[in-house]
């Protein structure tokens, strides 16, 4: 990786608006982390709800240039995000707005930029009318981008609306970029209760075209067809600028053995693994699995015998008889820290984007378990495109459980060093990791379209 640069330029004051969800937040704040480390004279507004502030304002020390201004709790809080999620992205696209916009009015420093989440198309509005330029930040793959910007072209071909348990398997293979995708293996958007999000999403994604900008959070060499077919679509600088994922603060904290006292519980138990030997397992931060579910994968993967990490949001009673000196199930951890440690050799994931840049950044393999919106997508990137995971369900979208038995006999295989399928796996995984180091370092395709960027908008040069 190359190192960061620092240049004497103009200030800049940028304004960042995050989407208020974890997946789209901690994206958002690690671009605004790297632009501050290139261009240390500038100053970053990171707007957060009050909610919101108060869950991540103290987790990390952020740069001295970054600083959060505060909107008021306008919409449901996190538990109501669960439980009424079309209610929840009614809220966001309607209650924010007008703070959002008071809060701009009231700063001291005139704005250059705003970066503001696509989902949040009222940003390009406001942006608009208060002649402000507008970078719409993507926190999804490339492809699944794509998948909303054509979506005439699925109703053209008939293949909108449909019932999946019927035509899941046909194959769509007329969207610029994308190979051909199952229809099973679309986002959740278009299949039965998720369509009364579908509007919300070709809504946020049709006003991108009134923007200045578009940022993609992915890695253009991973996904450079689909990011070649889109550049022609828009009339401004399309940038990919991924993984934003705090692999910039790797270096302050090494996975291997330490004498600093600080190292935490689970990393001093992945140093006493033998190396590749530990499956790290998380299932996101918002949705999960069935309680059902959940215990034949718990039981699965403790059958199976091999080592795991678990990282478990309150469900810390998987394991009521404990681990044994096998498993280690915790509350959180830093997951980029926990992929890159040299025992661990799988990664059992719901195929967050987030937590997919992560792995491939860290040359790990996956087991995809997706759950809900571009997970279903993300897995199908990772085992078809990418070639670096296996599927536990072999029928996507189906509601029966994955058994004990199945899960064990895939866990095992899946961790077998001398397994080739299992081999052939960590061999592209390896491969990729170096795409994405190769990415970040200078002159890489990341590192350019990041100074770009900073070019642009420090020269005024939104059109």
């Amino acid at each position: 990786m190359g190192t960061i640069r620092t240049e004497p330029t103009t200030a800049l004051h940028v304004v960042a608006m995050p989407y208020p969800g974890r997946g789209h937040i901690n994206p958002m704040m690690n671009l605004c982390k790297l632009m501050s480390f290139t261009k240390p004279d500038s100053l970053f507004t990171f707007v957060v709800t009050e909610e919101w502030h108060g869950f991540i304002g103290s987790e990390t020390k952020n740069p001295a240039n970054i600083r959060f201004a505060t909107i008021p709790n306008c919409i449901p809080s996190e538990l109501g995000r669960a439980k009424d999620f079309p209610g929840f992205l009614k809220a966001v696209a309607t209650k924010m707005e007008a703070p959002f916009e008071q809060l701009l009015n009231r700063l001291e420093l005139p704005v250059d930029v705003i970066i503001a989440d696509t989902y949040l198309d009222w940003v390009v509005r406001v942006g608009n009318r208060k002649n402000i330029p507008v970078a719409s930040f993507w926190p999804m793959s490339a492809t699944v981008f794509s998948v909303f910007h054509h979506f005439e072209l699925l109703e053209q071909n008939g293949h909108f609306p449909v019932e999946l348990s019927e035509r899941g398997e046909e194959r769509v293979d007329y969207i610029p970029g994308i190979p051909p995708t199952r229809l099973v293996d679309f986002p959740t958007v278009f299949q039965g209760s998720g369509r009364k999000t579908l509007s919300r999403a070709l809504e946020a994604v049709s006003l991108v075209s009134k923007a200045q900008y578009l940022l993609f959070t992915s890695v253009y060499d991973l996904e450079a067809q689909v990011i070649d077919a889109l550049k022609p679509k828009f009339p401004f600088p399309v940038y990919s600028v991924g993984p934003t994922i705090p692999y910039f603060e790797l270096k302050d904290h090494s996975s291997v053995i330490s004498s600093n006292h600080n190292v935490p519980a689970y990393i001093e138990w992945l140093n006493c693994q033998p190396k590749g030997s530990v499956l790290y397992v998380s299932m996101g931060s918002f949705l999960s699995v069935s309680s059902s579910q959940l215990d034949e994968i718990a039981a699965g993967i403790h059958n199976s015998g091999v080592r795991f990490l678990w990282v478990s949001r309150g469900e810390t009673t998987l394991f009521e008889d404990g681990c044994g000196n096998m498993g280690l199930v915790v509350p959180w951890c830093d997951q980029l820290r926990v992929l890159g440690h040299p025992a661990v050799g799988g990664f059992w994931t719901h195929c967050g984007w987030n937590s997919t840049l992560e792995a491939v950044f860290a040359g790990v393999p996956m087991l995809t378990s997706p759950i809900f919106w571009d997970q279903i997508p993300d897995s199908k990137i990772i085992v078809d495109d990418w070639k670096i995971g296996w599927r536990v369900k072999r029928e996507v979208g189906s509601e029966n459980l994955v058994t004990r038995e199945e899960i064990a006999k895939l866990v095992k295989s899946f961790m077998d060093a001398e397994n080739s399928e299992a081999k052939e796996l960590r061999k592209r995984a390896k491969e990729l990791q170096e795409t994405c180091s190769a990415a970040i370092a200078k002159g890489g395709s990341s590192y350019t379209n990041l100074d770009s960027f900073i070019r642009d908008i420090s020269q005024g040069q939104a059109k």
